[in-house]
């Protein structure tokens, strides 16, 4: 649980004055420190099992405790990690027991030292860092990844603050309950668990996380729209929006549902970033730490400082083996297409014809070896229908194509959300063009590259998929740039990213450092989110004409 206690005065810790941090860390010192002494004496015993005290106040001093502990480790400035270190060690010395991390740092995938680093070296994302915790009051996992890209993650933070927090069509504990049905589609507990403790702290009625029965009606009018989207977008009909916008006392208004449109397919494609990443659980939330004692010998508490434990503590940073020349011919095969370019061009028949076989083999492509995921009833509470997904419908169902020249987001979707949700279509249209355009000129080890042909297969494969055709592009690339481990992934990422496992991503471009694998992981989460919210659109534009 996140825990905003008034009395410790959390939100100065994001203060860029010094003294303001300091004197809220004064506060949140005696407050552990009066919880401690409430529970009273503690047992002088040398059993491994803590001793027994009041479980209400245990309970509220281990949560506090937990988020010191999440301080300790992702508060962006040094002298309230040091306090809170402190602190924990000083709690220790009287025979409390504290939480220590579980987990490798903020991704199964990537070495927490090389995450965290990122910051140290980058001053613009340290203080991207320290405006996201003045706002949050947390620096969560998803954001310390993303810092790779600082650019990008800019643009996402503003675009969070203003869809979740600004004002807007949406109450705040609706859009809260909203993006938790979104993620639960996709039995994705991180993000479940982050907006259930959002949901609370905006003044949300604990009573609808007992299930989507539980809330609304107009809330629970959203879960078919919420399947759709997440999984066969192109069957949405004007239809579907018709019966939201005409369902007399629990009708939404048109600015409500594009503030809704935009949540579900925003929190479905982070579903799929939070799991091609292996987002691990935030510190301080269900699953990211432990009051169990270490197996092998007694935990100290410089074991959070130093990372005691860990992989990357046995195996160091070590750098994947080098395998034969994989960089090199896939750039060897985009110089040869960009010369095939400058030669001839496909008819537009051709091309037609290489869409719809790339469409069809794309429904073909097996996404993952392991059985299928049946969610939990702890997440699928938040969604109607938990059997309504991908399986292989594909094999049995036409995709439609839809043509980008008949209805795209920069000519009809972009406009029609700045009407209905003045300036927020600027920030989406803000985000997808750093997404698209972000590079670095780089390939592994080579400089001064043009990885425009790349970008664009990628993004084109990934809207090929939900049957989106560009008429001025040559889908035969796609095979060309795209090898099948690459292709498994993708599919597996976009259509159902709760199945992606290490070895799936550790299995397609392992010459390519951790930086361009979270680059190509915001490809497939814009690109997804632009294709889902194009049919969305396309619906309400429908049905208002």
């Amino acid at each position: 649980m996140y825990v905003r206690d008034a009395a410790g005065r959390w939100d100065a810790l994001g203060s860029r004055d010094s003294r303001s941090r300091h004197a809220a860390m004064e506060l949140i010192h005696q407050e552990v420190i009066k919880r401690i002494e409430t529970m009273g004496p503690i047992p002088d015993t040398q059993s491994s099992s803590p001793p027994a005290m009041d479980e209400s106040l245990s309970s509220d001093l281990n949560v506090l405790l937990a988020h010191v502990l999440m301080l300790s480790k992702r508060c962006p400035y040094e002298d309230i990690r040091k306090k809170c270190m402190c602190l924990l060690q000083k709690v220790q010395d009287v025979g409390v027991r504290i939480p220590r991390p579980v987990g490798n740092g903020p991704s199964r995938f990537i070495l927490e030292k090389e995450i965290l680093q990122v910051s140290k070296l980058d001053e613009r994302i340290q203080s991207i860092f320290e405006d996201a915790f003045a706002v949050l009051g947390r620096l969560d996992n998803i954001s310390l990844v993303m810092g790779f890209h600082p650019h990008y993650l800019e643009s996402f933070l503003k675009t969070q603050h203003y869809l979740l927090q600004m004002d807007g069509p949406l109450s705040l504990h609706c859009r809260h309950y909203i993006g938790i049905m979104a993620a639960a589609r996709h039995q994705c507990t991180y993000l479940v668990n982050l907006h259930v403790n959002d949901f609370l702290q905006v003044g949300g009625d604990p009573k609808w996380l007992n299930g989507l029965e539980e809330a609304p009606q107009k809330l629970q009018a959203l879960g078919e729209l919420n399947k759709i989207l997440a999984h066969r977008p192109w069957l949405l009909t004007k239809e579907h929006i018709e019966r939201l916008l005409k369902a007399e006392e629990h009708s939404w208004s048109l600015a409500e549902l594009i503030h809704v449109v935009v949540l579900l397919t925003l929190y479905h494609s982070l579903a799929s970033f939070t799991f091609g990443c292996g987002i691990n659980p935030d510190i301080h939330t269900d699953g990211g730490h432990t009051f169990r004692p270490p197996s092998l010998s007694g935990y100290c508490v410089c074991d959070i400082a130093n990372g005691n434990g860990t992989l990357e503590e046995m195996f160091g940073n070590q750098q994947v083996s080098e395998l034969s020349g994989e960089v090199e011919v896939l750039m060897e095969k985009m110089k040869q297409l960009q010369e095939c370019h400058d030669e001839e061009e496909a008819s537009q028949e051709e091309m037609a014809t290489r869409f719809e076989r790339e469409k069809t083999e794309s429904m073909l492509v097996v996404t993952s070896e392991d059985e299928e995921c049946v969610p939990s009833r702890d997440v699928s509470r938040h969604f109607e229908d938990p059997s309504y997904g991908y399986k292989d419908f594909y094999r049995r169902e036409h995709v439609p194509t839809l043509r980008v020249q008949d209805y795209s987001w920069e000519d009809h979707g972009f406009s029609l959300v700045n009407r209905l949700y003045p300036d927020f279509g600027q920030l989406l249209d803000e985000k997808f063009q750093i997404a698209y355009n972000l590079t670095y000129n780089t390939m592994a080890t080579h400089q001064g590259v043009d990885t425009s042909m790349l970008r664009r297969a990628i993004w084109n494969y990934i809207h090929c998929m939900f049957g989106i055709r560009y008429d001025d592009y040559d889908y035969g690339e796609i095979n060309q740039l795209l090898d099948r481990s690459f292709k498994v992934y993708i599919k597996t990422m976009v259509r159902t990213p709760e199945k992606i496992t290490k070895r799936m991503y550790d299995s397609f471009w392992r010459q390519f450092q951790h930086s361009e694998k979270v680059h190509v992981n915001l490809l497939l989460m814009e690109a997804r989110m632009q294709a889902e919210l194009l049919y969305a659109l396309r619906a309400i534009t429908r049905y208002m004409t």
